[in-house]
């Protein structure tokens, strides 16, 4: 997980429940931001293999560029 996901679900946690930084401890913090990281990418890489390779029913090297790139940016591995 990248700095820019735990930047992210930093700020949702400040904005929805700021209470959260008292009453969890920081694995428990750390274990959420990087699963929400890690539910979003996949959301991600799904919609981009489906939208590409869906339809054609074949596996094309610049999606899986595309689906490796997403991975690499938001540093989680799936």
């Amino acid at each position: 997980m990248n700095e820019r996901i735990k930047e992210l679900a930093s700020q949702v946690l400040d904005e929805l429940v700021p209470e959260t930084w008292t009453a969890l401890k920081y694995d428990k913090i750390k274990e959420i931001q990087f699963r929400t990281a890690e539910l979003i990418v996949a959301e991600a890489v799904a919609v981009v293999q489906r939208r590409f390779m869906g339809d054609l029913n074949r596996e094309d090297l610049e999606v899986r560029r595309c689906v490796e790139d997403l991975k690499l940016h938001f540093g989680v591995e799936l």
